[in-house]
């Protein structure tokens, strides 16, 4: 498995982007503005993640993404670890993300990676997604914060 960033004449894999945000206009929005980087096995993408500087030596990780045939097997683990060293690296100080309420799955991901909550915006995906989205039998609602300290040691997330 080979990580590395996005190069500019490459054009970034909608399909998988697409799992992990329904919203081709935010998908858009936020490739524009951030850094995206792929997973590789056999020479086909099979990860994805993008990383967004919002404010000074801040920056975000949005839509992280695994193609179906290759979750469950750490994958999603590694693209959050390489997203953590790779923002230490450019010298950010904190890395946050946002997902939904009923993300469960990632919500335990991310908190075994060290992210904590910090907070929860009522209503996000309501107020910015035309058309309700399930997960777990559960309706997205809710955008839970979490965030992580880059200045401090890390545990592990094992």
């Amino acid at each position: 498995m080979k990580i590395r960033k996005l190069k500019t004449e490459e054009a970034a894999p909608l399909e998988l982007l697409v799992l992990a945000d329904p919203s081709p206009r935010h998908i858009t929005d936020y490739l524009q503005r951030g850094d995206c980087y792929v997973a590789e096995a056999n020479e086909q993408i099979v990860g994805v993640y993008v990383l967004l500087p919002t404010r000074p030596y801040t920056v975000e990780l949005v839509n992280v993404a695994v193609a179906e045939a290759h979750q469950g097997h750490g994958l999603g683990k590694q693209l959050v670890a390489h997203a953590v060293q790779t923002a230490k690296r450019l010298g950010f100080a904190t890395i946050e993300l946002g997902t939904g309420n009923s993300s469960i799955g990632q919500l335990a991901l991310y908190q075994k990676c060290g992210f904590r909550i910090t907070g929860v915006d009522r209503d996000y995906f309501v107020r910015h997604y035309a058309e309700p989205i399930y997960e777990n039998g559960l309706r997205c609602r809710d955008m839970v914060r979490l965030s992580l300290d880059l200045t401090e040691p890390q545990m592990s997330a094992d």
